[in-house]
């Protein structure tokens, strides 16, 4: 596929975005921005309310920079205009605000002095909000277009290291239940092994948070030269991971200081795994419910007792 086609098939328009994608789009364009657009994005998060009703002068005067380099971070996260970037962040926070409740920042880090309660509250809050921002942010129609390139694969195989290869064991197992050959690597040298074998009719679906993981990066590239169809799941759209690929499965999972590689960003990507699997699954609706009978009734008997698996003569 055509790079410049790639772009079109992951990056929404401006206009199309949701309240809560406006905030993750910003947020996922963050190590892609220059420094000074980086203090731009830094002002907007910390308080989209706040930043909603200050004039494009004043936010440049808050982020310590210039109302040109005010208009290019509009630019680089698909805003028209600073008008436009104004009226999503007003969205944004009033999203914010419905949902109501004592519940921490966004994003919130633990800190030393943190009771359990607190440290509870924000764990569940913080991942419940990666799930919803994950699920207003994600393109459907590219998801259909994985779901199609999946289902009709000859194989599929999976790439992905440290917390990103437990992802991928769980796609692995779920699409071997239903009878796709697939496969999970989660070694650099024996994806590259894999990926002499793949072609045309082939996926290759490599999953990292940054995006930026080496080891995760070099097999899905030399998968796209070999003529496999190719699929990124990453938090960063705008990664070497995503420039890579035909398809671009996006989370919106927040990582701080002391809980990088949190759960908060697994969950995400799982719950992606669980949209693609369960698209896949339906397709061939019958037939995968036959196989997940079959190999929930291996396992069933084999947690039988011994003596309730012999026959009656024996």
């Amino acid at each position: 596929m055509p790079h410049q086609e790639r772009r079109r098939a992951t990056d929404r328009p401006a206009e199309d975005a949701s309240p809560a994608g406006t905030l993750a789009g910003i947020r996922a364009a963050l190590p892609s921005l220059a420094p000074s657009e980086r203090r731009v994005a830094e002002a907007v998060l910390a308080d989209p309310a706040q930043a909603s009703e200050l004039s494009i002068s004043a936010l440049g005067k808050r982020a310590d920079t210039s109302v040109a380099t005010v208009m290019r971070f509009c630019r680089a996260i698909g805003m028209a205009n600073y008008p436009q970037l104004r009226l999503a962040l007003a969205a944004a926070a009033a999203r914010e605000d419905a949902r109501g409740g004592d519940r921490p920042a966004p994003g919130t880090d633990i800190s030393a002095t943190d009771t359990l309660d607190e440290i509870v509250r924000k764990i569940v809050y913080n991942e419940m909000h990666a799930l919803e921002d994950t699920g207003a942010g994600l393109d459907v129609e590219v998801l259909g277009r994985a779901v199609d390139a999946v289902a009709g694969a000859r194989r599929i195989d999976i790439f992905g290291v440290g917390a990103s290869a437990f992802v991928g064991q769980d796609l692995h197992q779920k699409l071997h239940r239903i009878g796709h050959t697939a496969f999970v690597w989660t070694d650099r040298h024996a994806a590259l092994t894999a990926t002499a074998l793949l072609g045309p009719g082939d996926v290759a679906l490599a999953i990292s948070h940054s995006g930026e993981t080496e080891d995760t990066v070099e097999p899905l590239q030399v998968a796209a030269e070999r003529g496999a169809t190719t699929i990124a799941l990453t938090n960063a759209p705008r990664s070497a991971l995503a420039a890579g690929a035909d398809l671009v499965l996006a989370t919106c999972a927040r990582e701080t200081p002391f809980r990088s590689g949190a759960t908060a960003s697994r969950i995400a990507q799982l719950a992606l795994i669980d949209c693609l699997f369960v698209g896949v699954a339906q397709r061939s609706f019958d037939a995968t419910t036959a196989a997940l009978e079959k190999t929930y009734g291996a396992v069933q008997r084999r947690g039988r007792p011994q003596a309730q698996r012999r026959s009656p003569g024996g």
